[in-house]
Formats: structure tokens, sequence, C-alpha cells
């Protein structure tokens, strides 16, 4: 599902999408719309505009989690100020990549965020990591840390060292199936919505170093 209400850009990216394989089963205008358009055809995957005339996309993103709570965010938008990043990560986007991106960039990180992946255009990483260092050097009294498995821990911090499933799975001489398995029950286990908060979580119990 495309996000955005920009009417030629918004179906010049879906038609591009479309070109390489993708099932582009709606698109949007706006918060609301983006609401109502997910509840109906639960999207794998959403692209997200940060400029929207009824909100941002982070409330689009709240919005969407919420009605189809399965889907994964990519925001595509034109700023790459440090607030607009956050402020997208912490409503639940997967990823965030800046509208100068090339196609291939494009159609690569939408790849890699059905894949369960999280995507950054190259320096917002590094943003998005201090950030959650940060965070995590404020005391939280009140957390209690779930048990996981040895397996569970592993394959967790080699997410917290941005690796993907299928490096995962080659390192650990597992199936990538396998990895996945893990990946999912590590975030029911700590109640996490998606890879995006399963590595902030990783970085604040010390799982990247």
């Amino acid at each position: 599902m495309v996000v955005d209400d920009h009417p030629i850009w918004r179906d010049g990216v879906a038609r591009d999408l479309a070109d390489e394989g993708f099932e582009v089963v709606a698109t949007a205008d706006g918060v609301g719309s983006a609401r109502r358009r997910a509840g109906a055809v639960t999207p794998d995957v959403v692209l997200m505009d940060m400029q929207l005339p009824d909100g941002t996309g982070a409330d689009a993103t709240t919005a969407v989690l919420e009605v189809s709570p399965s889907s994964r965010v990519l925001v595509l938008s034109a700023s790459d100020e440090r607030d607009d990043v956050l402020e997208a990560v912490k409503a639940g986007a997967s990823g965030y990549l800046v509208k100068s991106s090339s196609k291939a960039e494009l159609v690569a990180a939408v790849r890699a965020i059905a894949d369960g992946q999280a995507v950054f255009t190259p320096g917002l990483a590094g943003l998005i990591l201090g950030e959650y260092r940060r965070m995590s050097a404020e005391p939280d009294p009140g957390h209690l840390r779930p048990s996981l498995t040895d397996r569970e821990t592993e394959v967790l911090r080699h997410v917290a060292k941005g690796l993907s499933a299928k490096q995962i799975a080659t390192r650990l001489s597992l199936s990538h199936r396998t990895v996945e398995n893990h990946v999912q029950a590590t975030l029911r286990k700590l109640q996490l919505g998606n890879r995006v908060e399963l590595t902030r979580y990783a970085i604040e119990h010390g799982l990247d170093e």
C-alpha cells in the first residue's frame, strides 16, 4: 500500500513497484484513508510519506498498525531531519528512506522490509542506534527481562548487530525458517511489534557488544 497526498508521485511509485512484481493492493492520501484501507486489505508493506494533509506519517503509521498490526511500514520521505526519523520509528516504522533514493534502492528496501528487516537510508541507521543508546542509559527500574532460551538470546545478539535472518542462519548453521521462528518467538515473549523494537531492546541490554 502506498500513502502520499501527491497523486503523480504516489501513482509513479505504485507503477514502479508493480513493474517489479509487487501487488499494490491500495493507495491512500492521508491518515484517515490510510487507516480505513489498511484495515480493509491488511497490506504486508506500507510505503508512507511523512507529510500528509490531515497529520504526519507517524500519525498514519500508528493508525495503520492499530488496524493491521502485521503490516510493516517503510517511510519514504523528502525529509531526513532527526526528529522526523525518530518520530516515525517510535510510531512503529520498520524503515526510513529519503525520496531521493533510486528505484533499485526502493525495491531492495521493500523486499527487505517484507522479509522482516529494518532498513534505513545510509547515515540514518547511526542516528537511530545513537538515540537508542541514549535512551538505554536512562534507568527503567520497573522493567523485568522475560526469560529467553540460549538460542533465542544468541539470535537476538546477531539481530542487534544488524544481521539479516539469512546472514544469521549462515553464521549459526541454521535454516532461514528456524531463525525467523526464533525471532518471532522472541518478539512474542518481549511483547514487541517489530525488528526495530527488538534491536532497541537488545541494545538496551548490551546484547550488541
